[in-house]
């Protein structure tokens, strides 16, 4: 993947997290709320594809993906912040469903918008159940590279 693309996913990922909090704030629908940020937001050096598969598939899984999530929690996931809620939704959605996205990647790139947008020690939680979560749903991909 060429560092344009990366930088035009990780910008996708910072707007779907932004999206993400916004529709459990206000219970707007995916496609609402992306046409909204298309509006209002310079999409230029978006990788707007992947912003619209991020939403909308979170959308769609999103039962599934939290399902997993939180039996990898120490804590009910109600209790979780929003900014930590979006962020599994992405980081999680990236391993299970995006098999072209190296594990890595998803858990790195999750980390970092928890570092940034979270909480004290969101990142650690972030890193602790998608790592986890790839152990089951990369197994191949992990044996490759290592533990």
């Amino acid at each position: 993947m060429s560092s344009s693309t990366s930088a035009s996913r990780g910008k996708a990922r910072r707007f779907a997290l932004q999206a993400l909090y916004q529709m459990q704030m206000t219970g707007s629908g995916a496609a609402d709320v992306e046409a909204q940020f298309r509006q209002d937001h310079d999409m230029k050096r978006v990788d707007t594809d992947f912003l619209h598969d991020l939403l909308s598939g979170i959308e769609r899984d999103q039962d599934e993906l939290m399902e997993l999530v939180s039996s990898r929690l120490d804590r009910p996931v109600g209790e979780l912040d929003a900014v930590a809620h979006a962020t599994l939704l992405i980081g999680s959605f990236e391993i299970v469903k995006r098999i072209d996205i190296p594990y890595r990647v998803a858990i790195n790139e999750s980390v970092e918008l928890a570092k940034q947008f979270g909480g004290e020690d969101s990142h650690k939680l972030v890193n602790s159940v998608l790592d986890d979560l790839s152990r089951e749903f990369r197994q191949v991909e992990r044996g490759a590279s290592g533990p």
